[in-house]
């Protein structure tokens, strides 16, 4: 187990997605370099590359960017439908954390037990810290059991938990994130959906951290482009509340 909150310096670490957007190799990079920047200028604790809009290539193309040029910055990949090729990209460019939709709930009982086994493998031979969903945003629920059962088998396998609703965007309810903290107890809980300038305040009374995307583009919704102005209210706010 590592303690995933002493890679940052700041408490309540706020990680800025990097969705890959763009029309051509050559404009997602583009794309990409500009919202780091942004997420730089404005003290953004960390940032996730993940395959949201771009593919496989694109992520790589990112990270080595980040391990070329960026050594101080804390960054981490979420691979979306490939957590083999996650860890792999992870230990090749020394990424810090690696973020899984989904670490317990979404197999039937007989495929969970070699995702266990893979889980075990992957982060005894891999340095980056885990953050892995339960109940996650589009995940299905496979495995039958209790949340509070899923909830203990997901802390054997990451180093946070990551918390949703049930979209892109949607806010995470109080009832959802108190409910998984009376599970896991003081166990790293991060909010990994819908968090604004409104709601942190009393998101962070619970959570420890926050994944946001939706909030920092112009339009508020995954589709649009990272905005200094939302990044910039957004951490002042962040600022003010630690």
């Amino acid at each position: 187990m590592t303690d995933f909150f002493s890679l940052f310096k700041n408490k309540k670490p706020i990680l800025g997605m990097l969705h890959l957007k763009g029309d051509t190799n050559d404009k997602v990079f583009e794309i990409a370099k500009k919202e780091l920047q942004i997420y730089i200028d404005n003290g953004v604790d960390a940032v996730v590359v993940e395959n949201y809009f771009g593919n496989e290539q694109h992520v790589e193309m990112m990270l080595k960017y980040l391990h070329e040029n960026h050594h101080d910055i804390v960054y981490g990949v979420n691979l979306l439908d490939n957590d083999e090729l996650g860890f792999e990209l992870a230990k090749k460019y020394d990424a810090k954390f690696i973020q899984l939709d989904s670490v317990a709930g979404h197999l039937p009982v007989d495929e969970d037990e070699e995702f266990h086994k893979f889980m075990m493998k992957n982060r005894a031979e891999c340095n980056a810290c885990v953050l892995g969903g339960v109940r996650f945003k589009y995940q299905p629920y496979k495995s039958g059991r209790s949340l509070e059962e899923d909830l203990k088998i997901g802390i054997t396998r990451c180093d946070a938990i990551v918390v949703t609703q049930d979209a892109t965007g949607q806010e995470t309810s109080m009832e959802k994130i108190n409910e998984f903290r009376r599970i896991i107890g003081d166990f790293p809980l991060v909010v990994g959906a819908g968090v604004t300038s409104e709601n942190c305040k009393a998101q962070f009374e619970v959570v420890d951290g926050a994944v946001v995307g939706s909030y920092f583009k112009d339009t508020y919704k995954d589709t649009g482009d990272v905005s200094g102005e939302h990044v910039k209210e957004f951490m002042e706010t962040v600022s003010k509340l630690r």
